[in-house]
């Protein structure tokens, strides 16, 4: 009794500050639903002090006190503006089914424990119907707050840093478990209830604490809840040991030391509650319209109808408790339970109709069918020439537009996918906010087109704006199906992919936008993404890194160091970029500040998660403040970039972003020095791995000159003699320092540093000293040359992944994984210069070179597959041809590893080794970055793991060459085809994978076939163009009289268009017989040129070109004759001349196509048009000579002016016979010229 008067006693304490809170600030976050929970524990005391301290009738307090509780359940329904626990909306549907389970049985119960005086069994059966209703009501009050919050009228709230009321309920619940504990009646099940509730809340509260600290940039708040999530931690950890013990012994002592436990855990978590619940980190609470409150009145009037119900039915049944046999009370008792069956089937089938954001779904998908229709509609208005809207602003105004609406609708994609996989009340706010954002962009789009006059960009901005368009739709059809279920896990992958394909679509619209704004000069967009950038600084928010796993994997400070240097260190060699393309090359601009805007997005990204990450408040602040000023000075340079691009040659603007790119490279030192001061030792890692890359490509450039035979000695004298003990000593000071290093991953920042210094200093000495070692040993032996500048190379490669390791094991404890790799990477670096110093001593060994170089490859090839395997981003491009390529190398090295395995000669066996080892490098690079060109998982991993085998098999066949070269045996030698076989096989899968990444609408440009269509299309358009020449042509001023017919000239210029118009149709005609011979498989898709199909595809391209080029020919002569500088005979030999190509072009076309196909039926009537045309421009410079020699003929009737006559006619007949025979000679020299020896025909 004393106990239940002190628990009244404290609830009802509670209950007045609740009640003091809500009077004091009506509004507060979550303030009315403590004022509820304080009631319902006050009702709850009360009911525990009346069970204690009354007697009554078998069944009559429980009755009492069902009723009293299922009351105070009335308040939440009548304003649900607030949660009331943490479920979901479709939790809240699962619990009300689940709960309306056990209230029927329940209810069952009660009958039947009436039926048969068994009170005990009836007093439990009520207040399981009592627990079951309260659950019931607290479902829908939570379900009905979730309507009206995802209704598209309300104001959805906006999350604080904390989410108060998780934290209020959490400490409500730890409070009353602890109660529970220190209550002398509790039993041993709900002791071990009791923890339960505690570990599981004071986990949520640790998590919730961890996330706020990563959330929050204010850096006393970050510690706060760091410690105290650790309070938290500790006091739960002390009361769970002392209830293990109570659990054991349940005796008075122990359970006065658990309650004593409690206090320290009670006060931890009243502590973090009070500190949480700082107006700093509260959110903005949904605000519930008017017309939200009708959606939810079905949901509430059910509950209410079931709380009514359940009150009458237990008071039935509390009269059935006395008597149960009154007929009366039964069928109240019926009837009361049918009312509330019925309010609980109105209720679930209210949730039900009433999901969140199915309505707003549908109206979104209206919305966009509407917009791909306009998007329709514009694409027919410019195919068919039609008028278009008039836009009232310029092509500029529009691209910004849509350049902004399509970024807010990127933006808005992730929310909306989050909510379509598990946050049904925001289902609809999130739809909303996307779609309203892609009207603005499909009318600017349709409207810019109007401003644009190239057709072929006009169609290209509709079609990606409708890809758009779609993408979104099929996104708002899987969220409207996934509907915020995080239960409907089957077709969450279906959100995720659609969300991906709209993101992808997004892109490339931005992508071409902003091509298309630097082309014209404009920097406003890149402008305001780089202030975006900066305004995301402020933002709360987690950055992570989305690996393989589904849970995001966070990263730590010296991740963040990593990728921030790289970035800066992007934007400062662009700024220089700029510089010097403003004077030669100003068109270049405005590309490169699109490139300097991305590189500074990206480090902006990376800021917030260092700031969030480091644990220090200088560092955060000087990070935040570089950045800020280096976006600053990154809009100056790009404005003045844009100033400069307008005004080419203008010195001052030269001068201008000369300037503003110091600068940018000021600004950029700034931020690595605050990088550094955060991690000194991280950033002289950092240094070191880019000195060590650079290193590695002056290698490289050494073994280019080495192969090449032109890495000479010094001097005359220089022998490999003198250069060996430096190597040696050199190499092992690299050893110390390696050692050194790698114990910097557990010491301080400052020793860090110079132990990376110290190890980049040495791999330069040891570079450069072996550099002059190989110099030495001549250029006649360029093989050991490359031995030897590949060993160190092996060197320097595994100093930059040790250094690597080292970064990323800094500050880690013993059992982190980076510290395992970090051992790898040392003792590969250990073997790496042990192979160097084995290299050394055996480079002017003839005898012993070989098999050192077999050993080396052996390593390298192992170490380049462990790097491949390390998952680590490409950092080139390629395409499947690339990866075609590259097997070809590796096919000819295996076929040197055989001939050196057969010969045994050492000569033999390093060149083997040496070819093989870049062939296999180049290919491992080349496969993993032409896997990232796969469109699915399955499609990369057959990429990487055929191009991963490959390397293996190799390294098998090496390793089997090595053993042959020691101990040569026959079977050996077999052995080595067998392993040659399997790379053969390898090489297939390899070409097979690559051919897959190519998909089926690949074309190879080098394929004859490609190359016909290609050439008999461009001849098409070529003879248009020949076409719309000849449209301009006019008819040449008449000299003759007027009395004479002009019409020659208008006849021949019509005859040439009918022969260009027909010759255009046939060559298409061709083509489309060509596409109809691959299709119906009578022609190889992709035939090699030594075969007959690409032959063929030759003679039709040779056929094609001869129709274009006699059609030009033809168009010129008119051209001529027209102006008066040609004769007819030109122009009809220009028309014989078409004639007879088109006569080739048709027999090409014959030789492989069926004659009553329907193309070449086609290509047959094109061919006699063009017959047709030419024979009519023929006719019609004929009838031209022929009224041109009609002239008159004056004899000269005396004796020497008629000789005279005669002699000159004969002179005339002499000189043209002459012409004729030279016009001959020079037609049968180029025939010889063309066609060889052949013999000559008769004119």
């Amino acid at each position: 009794m004393v106990v239940s008067l002190k628990n009244v006693s404290m609830v009802s304490s509670k209950l007045l500050v609740a009640a003091k809170s809500v009077a004091a600030d009506p509004g507060a976050p979550n303030a009315k639903n403590q004022l509820a929970a304080a009631a319902r524990a006050v009702t709850e005391s009360i009911n525990h002090l009346v069970d204690v301290c009354t007697s009554a009738a078998p069944g009559q307090k429980e009755c009492d006190g069902a009723v009293r509780a299922i009351q105070m359940m009335r308040p939440l329904l009548d304003q649900p503006n607030e949660p009331v626990n943490d479920l979901t909306y479709f939790d809240c549907l699962d619990t009300v089914m689940e709960k309306s389970q056990s209230l029927g049985d329940a209810m069952t119960g009660i009958a039947n424990h009436a039926k048969r005086s068994e009170h005990e069994q009836f007093g439990e059966s009520v207040k399981e119907v009592s627990s079951a209703i309260c659950g019931l009501v607290e479902s829908s009050a939570q379900a009905a707050y979730l309507v009206g919050a995802s209704d598209a009228s309300s104001v959805a709230g906006k999350p604080g840093l904390v989410d108060l009321a998780h934290f209020a309920r959490a400490s409500q619940a730890i409070q009353m478990a602890c109660q529970q504990l220190s209550n002398p009646t509790s039993s041993q099940p709900q002791i071990l209830s009791a923890a339960t509730v505690i570990a599981k809340h004071t986990s949520s509260l640790c998590n919730a604490c961890r996330v706020a600290s990563s959330k929050t940039m204010n850096p006393v708040a970050k510690r706060h809840f760091v410690q105290s999530a650790k309070d938290v931690a500790s006091a739960t950890a002390s009361l769970v040991k002392e209830i293990k013990v109570l659990d054991q012994e349940p005796n008075e002592v122990n359970r006065q030391r658990c309650g004593d436990a409690t206090r320290p855990l009670v006060e931890a978590v009243d502590s973090l509650t009070t500190f949480a619940s700082s107006p700093e980190f509260a959110g903005m609470p949904a605000r519930i319209s008017h017309k939200a409150r009708a959606a939810q009145e079905p949901i509430t009037s059910a509950g209410r109808t079931i709380i009514d119900g359940s009150c009458s039915l237990i008071l039935s049944a509390k009269s059935l408790a006395l008597n149960p046999k009154d007929p009366p009370a039964w069928q109240s008792l019926a009837s009361h339970s049918k009312e509330v069956s019925d309010g609980i089937k109105r209720l679930v089938s209210s949730i039900r109709d009433k999901a969140p954001g199915q309505k707003e779904c549908e109206e979104a998908i209206e919305r966009l069918n509407a917009c791909i229709r306009e998007l329709d509609q514009a694409s027919l208005n410019i195919l068919s020439q039609s008028t278009m809207p008039h836009a009232d602003s310029s092509l500029k105004a529009y691209q910004e537009q849509m350049e902004n609406s399509a970024s807010e609708i990127l933006e808005k994609i992730e929310p909306l996918r989050c909510a379509a996989k598990g946050e049904a009340e925001k289902l609809g706010h999130a739809v909303t906010q996307m779609v309203g954002y892609l009207g603005p962009l499909v009318q600017s789009a349709v409207a810019g087109a109007t401003r644009t006059v190239n057709s072929k960009q006009q169609m290209a901005l509709l079609d990606q704006t409708k890809t758009v368009a779609e993408c979104c739709l099929q996104l708002v059809y899987a969220a409207k199906g996934a509907a915020g279920n995080p239960k409907a896990v089957h077709v969450h992958a279906d959100v995720d992919d659609a969300a991906e394909g709209a993101r992808d679509a997004l892109q490339e619209l931005l992508r071409t936008l902003e091509a298309l704004a630097t082309e014209a000069g404009v920097v406003t967009g890149l402008v305001e993404s780089v202030s975006k950038a900066m305004y995301r600084l402020e933002e709360r928010t987690v950055v992570t890194l989305l690996g393989s796993s589904p849970q995001p994997q966070e990263l730590s400070y010296v991740d963040y160091q990593t990728r921030m240097v790289r970035s800066a260190k992007e934007v400062a060699r662009v700024a220089q970029d700029m510089v010097a393309h403003a004077s030669h090359d100003p068109s270049r601009l405005t590309p490169l500040a699109a490139d300097l805007s991305h590189h500074y997005a990206a480090l902006a990204a990376d800021a917030r998660g260092a700031m969030a990450a480091t644990a220090s408040s200088d560092v955060s602040g000087r990070i935040r403040t570089g950045v800020q000023d280096l976006g600053k000075a990154c809009i100056n340079l790009t404005k003045s970039a844009g100033a400069c691009q307008g005004s080419p040659g203008d010195t001052y603007r030269q001068r201008e972003v000369a300037d503003n790119a110091r600068v940018v490279s000021e600004k950029v030192s700034h931020i690595l020095a605050a990088l550094q001061a955060g991690s000194r030792g991280t950033q002289a890692c950092i240094n070191a791995a880019s000195t060590v890359s650079g290193i590695i490509g002056d290698l490289d450039t050494t073994i280019m000159f080495a192969t090449a035979g032109t890495l000479h000695a010094q001097g005359e004298g220089d022998k490999f003699v003198d250069h060996r003990e430096s190597i040696l000593k050199t190499a092992k000071a690299l050893v110390e320092d390696t050692k050194t290093l790698v114990a910097g991953a557990a010491s301080s920042q400052e020793q860090l540093a110079v132990a990376a210094q110290n190890a980049v200093t040495t791999i330069l000495q040891l570079a450069e000293v072996v550099k002059l070692g190989a110099a030495s040993l001549g250029s006649h032996n360029t093989e050991a040359q490359v031995l030897l500048m590949n060993a160190v190379k092996d060197v320097a490669s595994a100093l930059g992944d040790l250094v690597q390791a080292t970064k990323a094991a800094s500050g880690k404890n013993i059992d982190d994984p980076a510290m395992a790799y970090l051992k790898d990477s040392a003792k590969v670096m250990v073997t790496n210069v042990t192979s160097l110093l084995k290299t050394v001593r055996a480079v002017e060994d003839e005898h012993a070179r070989g098999t050192r170089a077999l050993e080396s490859t052996v390593e390298a090839i192992w170490q380049e597959i462990r790097a491949f395997d390390s998952g680590d981003p490409p950092m080139r491009k390629a395409t499947p041809e690339d990866l075609v390529r590259a097997t070809r190398p590796v096919t000819l090295a295996t076929a040197k590893a055989v001939a050196a395995g057969n010969s045994g000669r050492q000569d033999d066996v390093i060149v083997a080794a040496n070819m093989g080892r870049k062939a296999i490098f180049d290919l491992l690079a080349t496969s993993k970055s032409a896997s990232c060109l796969a469109e699915t998982q399955d499609l990369r991993s057959r990429v990487l793991g055929s191009g991963r085998d490959c390397a293996v098999r190799y390294r098998e066949l090496l390793q089997a060459v090595l053993e042959v070269v020691q101990r040569p045996t026959s079977e050996g030698k077999q052995s080595l085809v067998a392993s040659s076989r399997s790379i053969a096989m390898s090489v297939t899968d390899i070409v097979a994978a690559a051919e897959a990444l190519k998909g089926n609408d690949w074309a190879d440009p080098d394929d004859p076939t490609v190359i016909a269509e290609t050439e008999l299309l461009g001849a098409a358009s070529s003879i248009e163009a020949a076409a719309r020449k000849l449209a301009n042509l006019q008819p040449r001023r008449s000299v003759k009289e007027a009395d004479e017919s002009l019409n020659f000239d208008e006849m021949i210029l019509e005859a040439a268009k009918s022969i260009t118009a027909a010759t255009s149709a046939l060559v298409r005609a061709a083509s489309a017989a060509q596409r109809e011979l691959v299709a119906a498989g009578k022609l190889g898709e992709r035939p090699l040129y030594t075969s007959d199909d690409g032959q063929w595809s030759e003679g039709l391209v040779s056929a094609a070109r001869l129709v274009a080029a006699a059609t030009h020919s033809l168009v010129e002569s008119a051209n001529w004759l027209v102006q008066g500088q040609a004769s007819e005979e030109k122009l009809i030999s220009s028309a014989k001349q078409v004639a007879s190509s088109t006569a080739q072009l048709l027999v090409a076309c014959k030789v492989k196509a069926e004659p009553d196909s329907s193309s070449m039926r086609g290509l047959q009537v094109a061919g006699n048009a063009v017959k047709q045309a030419t024979d009519h421009l023929v006719r019609a410079a004929q009838q031209s000579i022929e009224q041109e020699q009609e002239f008159r003929l004056v004899v000269n009737r005396r004796m020497v002016g008629g000789i005279a006559q005669e002699i000159v006619a004969r002179e005339e007949i002499l000189r043209k016979e002459r012409e004729l025979e030279e016009a001959r000679e020079k037609l049968a020299q180029l025939r010889r010229a063309k066609y060889g020896s052949q013999p000559q025909d008769s004119l």
